[in-house]
């Protein structure tokens, strides 16, 4: 087993051949950090000084178990894991197959919860370490056809917030990042897979068409992919963490405005829907 003489920290990122998890890897690793990038699509994973590519599928136990085995016969320490592997299953929820709905609980949920039991030992026996989880606004948002994505973030949040109640002694952290809109390629590929598990015949078709157009820029932020890895980089490093990280005042106003007045979220985002409707017409 090699062994981090030199104190240079190690983080873990999943997820990192596109997006968040890409940019985030490229700024741990211009920071000094030694950086684990994965994804299945190892390929597509940045290559800059200071990262090492691998492969690593999620959704499989034995992948999840080479792949921090690896890790740590290599570096012999974890500091940081983010979980950030993730996509948006969309669709009406009476159509999406069952098959469907598994795959996403796997790669957004059960991912993370085994990799996350996997560092754990060698964290304890460190006395430190830091769960990252990337959740999204959407954990306490939502809208029509992400019934089954919005349900694995909120479960990410739960999990994450119970998980840091119980690790916090042997100093630990388990904490979750909620992005908001960001300009990246998610938006697209949900509605590709709304388009691909809508029925030929289903009367979802013109609410399909009103998210597509409320997705397709209307209702996000204009923050980038790089943007987010700042934050990532703040949840991973601050001294004293905090539960929830936000990229912007907006994301943490509309989280806080669906928890306390639910109705009150739900009655502005039908008002925008209708909107989008009307400007698709």
């Amino acid at each position: 087993m090699k062994n981090t003489e030199n104190n240079q920290k190690i983080v873990i990122i999943t997820g990192a051949s596109n997006g968040m998890g890409y940019e985030a890897a490229k700024t741990f690793a211009q920071r000094g950090w030694q950086v684990y990038a994965s994804a299945r699509r190892v390929e597509k994973i940045p290559t800059d000084q200071g990262i090492t590519p691998l492969k690593l599928d999620v959704t499989d136990t034995k992948s999840n178990q080479d792949f921090i085995q690896h890790v740590i016969e290599q570096t012999g320490r974890i500091d940081v894991l983010i979980n950030n592997a993730g996509y948006g299953e969309y669709g009406p929820a009476e159509e999406i197959p069952m098959e469907n709905v598994r795959k996403q609980f796997e790669t957004n949920f059960f991912g993370a919860v085994e990799l996350t039991q996997l560092v754990l030992p060698i964290m304890r026996q460190q006395g430190f370490g830091r769960i990252v989880n990337i959740s999204s606004i959407g954990g306490d948002v939502y809208m029509p056809l992400g019934a089954f994505y919005h349900a694995t973030k909120a479960a990410l949040q739960q999990w994450s917030d119970v998980l840091d109640t119980e690790v916090k002694a042997f100093g630990i952290r388990s904490i979750v990042v909620q992005p908001g809109g960001t300009a990246s390629n998610w938006s697209t590929i949900a509605m590709e897979n709304a388009e691909k598990n809508l029925h030929p015949d289903s009367p979802y078709q013109p609410l399909v068409q009103t998210v597509r157009a409320a997705l397709s820029g209307n209702f996000g932020s204009s923050a980038t992919s790089a943007d987010l890895a700042q934050v990532f980089y703040k949840a991973a490093t601050d001294n004293k963490a905090k539960s929830r990280y936000y990229n912007s005042l907006l994301d943490r106003v509309m989280v806080h405005t669906a928890r306390a007045h639910p109705k009150l979220y739900i009655k502005f985002f039908n008002l925008g829907l209708k909107q989008m409707g009307k400007r698709k017409k």
